[in-house]
């Protein structure tokens, strides 16, 4: 069972009642939601919780899922060894 605190974005904590409490403020898109609540900025990028926070919006808005806004993803980050930027040949 949902209740309040059920944390929806695991990344960022965000619970079902933080974002209970956007949509009632007029949050309605998965970009505000990223920006209000930082709802899908985590490490996934929202593929863990974007699906569950668009079932929520049309839920308590009654907006059809395919008119809900899509959350933009952006590409993970990988760190690289500073050699490499510097062009220096490394070991196979």
């Amino acid at each position: 069972m949902i209740t309040r605190d059920t944390i929806i974005c695991r990344c960022e904590d965000i619970t079902y009642g933080e974002i209970l409490d956007a949509i009632e403020m007029g949050v309605t898109s998965l970009n505000e939601m990223k920006r209000f609540l930082r709802a899908g900025m985590g490490p996934c990028q929202g593929r863990t919780c974007g699906r569950l926070i668009q079932q929520i919006i049309v839920q308590k808005t009654g907006i059809k899922p395919e008119e809900v806004e899509p959350m933009t993803h952006r590409p993970p980050l990988k760190a690289i060894p500073i050699k490499v930027l510097a062009g220096e040949k490394h070991e196979s």
